[in-house]
């Protein structure tokens, strides 16, 4: 997303800025929450695994895998270190993962939705008290748009049902038996494909087409506890 950014010519340095502050809070603060969301559902769910070995925290160091931070920064869609977990220890094996990893993404909407209602609601004082114009606004204003953006791409690129992403163990719970046993066995080579496909472009796509839908939702629906004000 920042060499997109760059790509297009259509920037500020104040863009730049905002992006990269954006990417980092990312980084340092949302991807640990959505590995502590998996550590904590799994946890709930009977496995006790990843909080034993230290996951069911929010620091970041616990968490940050430095390619994942790195492709975040660059393309805006990278990810921490897994959680693991012990579906053996879940009573029910199939929903326990699928809860755990729906979690995940999950808490990146939530972070959305909250980054949405943070920008929205210093929108509306801006323009109250007359501050539509200020550096520091249109600052803060990017900054939360961006986690917005990131966050929505973040969940969208999470429920794809691909290995290793959530959404394939989602998608799990209600395939056959047989069928999941198939997609456990060609999970390396599966999730070497994904990786080719995302580094070629081949998602951009759809992401994007589902990023935006969401994207206006959010928008939307963040707005309208401030529509009353103006």
């Amino acid at each position: 997303m920042l060499f997109d950014l760059i790509r297009s010519g259509n920037y500020t340095m104040l863009d730049v800025i905002a992006y990269i502050f954006s990417t980092l809070t990312i980084i340092f603060l949302v991807l640990p929450l959505h590995e502590c969301a998996h550590s904590f559902m799994a946890y709930k769910m009977g496995d006790d695994t990843s909080r034993r070995m230290g996951r069911m925290t929010l620091n970041p160091m616990k968490h940050i895998d430095y390619m994942g931070a790195a492709l975040m920064l660059i393309i805006g869609f990278g990810w921490a270190k897994p959680v693991p977990v012990e579906s053996r220890h879940f009573k029910n094996p199939r929903l326990g993962m699928a809860l755990t990893a729906f979690a995940g993404p999950a808490s990146n909407l939530l972070a959305a939705l909250l980054s949405g209602l943070l920008g929205n609601g210093l929108l509306l004082m801006a323009f109250k008290n007359g501050w539509l114009y200020s550096p520091v606004i249109s600052f803060l204003l990017m900054f939360f748009d961006f986690l917005v953006q990131l966050n929505i791409g973040l969940a969208v690129f999470n429920f794809i049902p691909i290995p290793p992403l959530d959404g394939s163990r989602i998608l799990m719970a209600f395939l056959p038996e047989k069928a999941a046993a198939w997609v456990q066995q060609r999970e390396m080579m599966i999730s070497m494909l994904l990786f080719v496909l995302i580094m070629m472009g081949g998602l951009n796509g759809i992401l994007t087409i589902a990023s935006r839908f969401l994207y206006d939702k959010i928008d939307y629906l963040t707005s309208l506890p401030y529509l009353w004000a103006y």
